[in-house]
């Protein structure tokens, strides 16, 4: 969820969480030209620290934490070995 602090700051909240646990805070987006936004990461996320917008910033929250980007393992095929000769 994002929640508007001030007309140019935002915090990142999710909602899994209870507002009092720590982990319920993600990010702060602050904007410092109206064509991008830079955030600071509360969680060890593999996710950039300047966007275009809040909206893009709240998006990429999502994408990473959606559980059905995960993939299955990709087989191995099994040879059996090989013979000295």
């Amino acid at each position: 969820m994002l929640h508007r602090v001030t007309p140019s700051e935002w915090v990142i909240n999710d909602r899994r969480y209870p507002v009092d646990d720590p982990r319920n805070v993600v990010g702060c987006v602050y904007e410092y030209a109206d064509t991008e936004v830079e955030v600071v990461w509360l969680r060890d996320l593999p996710l950039s620290a300047r966007y275009a917008n809040a909206q893009e910033v709240l998006e990429e929250v999502a994408r990473i934490q959606d559980p059905s980007r995960a993939t299955r393992p990709i087989p191995i095929p099994h040879l059996p070995p090989l013979y000295a000769t």
